[in-house]
């Protein structure tokens, strides 16, 4: 998982990579992919390449932090990777405790937003820093 991991950051979209530049000040592929390991971190493939990461971790008892980024082909994964939050993941994170699961998106990134809303999120709040 972490040469898949780091071989899809070191392959980033624009939009994600804007994501990560607003929550790490300085970061490399292989330190987004080993921060990606520290809770579920799942790879998605389209013909056998490695495409799209995702995952959540615990941030601390019962905070947890979804995430997600990929390269250019990510969009064809994001269907698989819907059915798999709400089948496997989700269940999962819920099962270890979860009483508030987060994951940020920048205002510009309407994609991202509908796609959040779509697993369920609720907009809490706007992170004029962020």
């Amino acid at each position: 998982a972490l040469r898949d991991l780091s071989y899809i950051a070191a392959n980033l979209r624009p939009e994600d990579r804007a994501e990560i530049d607003c929550q790490f000040d300085d970061w490399s592929p292989a330190l987004l992919a080993l921060t990606a390991l520290q809770g579920f971190a799942y790879v998605a493939e389209l013909e056998g390449n490695p495409e799209a990461g995702f995952g959540a971790a615990e941030q601390r008892g019962g905070l947890w932090i979804a995430w997600s980024w990929g390269t250019r082909r990510m969009r064809r994964c994001v269907p698989g990777i819907t059915e798999f939050f709400h089948a496997v993941l989700g269940p999962d994170v819920a099962a270890r405790g979860a009483w508030r699961v987060e994951a940020r998106a920048l205002a510009a990134n309407e994609l991202a937003l509908r796609w959040l809303a779509r697993l369920g999120a609720t907009q809490r709040c706007r992170l004029p820093g962020y």
